[in-house]
């Protein structure tokens, strides 16, 4: 799944640059009023994109929106053939959002991001040594957590009962960074239809024998749009989807020591 002409996976230590890229990504970015984020988010991933993979494609899916992103998607995509947008008629929520997006995805690694770009996508490139070292999924972690008490609180509880309930160590579930190969989507039955899916996906794909490695990233709070994670809805979601897995699905815990990959730090260029 990654050009072998190349030299070895490294990065370099100056610069966000790879000395060996994928063969194919797809970007999937999940949309719900997301007008102020989308174009730049698009604009972007492009251009890291081909930094990573020798063939890019995005992956838009418009949920329902409202403000008019999806009529901004549709014109993108007609100046750019990299971009696929896939519209939702009623608001399926995150997780019905992201399965519509891995559905579309066609190239051999899928990676998500929300619309409003939690990171700097030129970290992204950080994700590409472990994947060619053999991890099946890359997924990040926030290295600072400027988003307020009430996330920080929320975010660490919730960690903590993935962890205990369901034995996956990772360190930040919900991290819209999960970079994975194209197989992990084949194999991996996905049922969740709200923010929930970040953990099924980790904990179905832990079961299954896939390797996770773990890169920490830098966060940004988004500067257009309104989030609605911490919102009372979207808790009593994810507590109501989280109890339907435990009861329909296998409740086995990983076993222990089925730890993730923990992938060093790399240095880089500083902003």
């Amino acid at each position: 799944m990654f050009n072998k002409s190349k030299a070895n996976p490294t990065m370099s230590d100056g610069d966000l640059t790879v000395d060996a890229r994928l063969t194919s990504l797809s970007f999937v970015f999940p949309m719900y009023n997301e007008i102020g984020n989308i174009e730049r988010s698009v604009n972007g991933a492009l251009d890291v994109g081909r930094r990573m993979a020798e063939d890019v494609e995005i992956v838009i899916v418009d949920d329902a929106s409202t403000d008019g992103c999806g009529e901004l998607a549709d014109r993108l995509a007609v100046t750019q053939p990299e971009i696929k947008v896939i519209h939702h008629a009623k608001n399926r929520k995150l997780g019905g959002a992201m399965k519509s997006g891995f559905a579309n995805a066609s190239k051999d690694w899928v990676l998500y991001i929300d619309s409003d770009m939690p990171i700097k996508l030129e970290e992204s490139l950080r994700a590409v040594p472990p994947a060619l070292s053999g991890s099946d999924l890359v997924i990040g972690w926030r290295r600072n957590r400027s988003e307020g008490l009430k996330r920080e609180i929320l975010s660490f509880v919730y960690n903590r009962i993935i962890r205990y309930a369901f034995g996956l160590t990772v360190k930040d579930v919900n991290f819209a960074f999960k970079m994975m190969r194209r197989e992990v989507l084949q194999a991996v039955p996905l049922y969740s239809e709200g923010s929930f899916i970040d953990a099924e996906l980790l904990i179905e794909a832990k079961r299954q024998g896939f390797r996770i490695a773990e890169i920490g990233l830098d966060y940004f709070p988004r500067t257009a749009g309104v989030s609605t994670l911490a919102s009372n809805s979207v808790i009593l979601k994810i507590l109501s989807e989280m109890r339907a897995y435990r009861r329909n699905r296998r409740t086995t815990p990983i076993r222990a020591g089925e730890a993730t990959v923990a992938v060093p730090k790399t240095r880089h260029s500083q902003r």
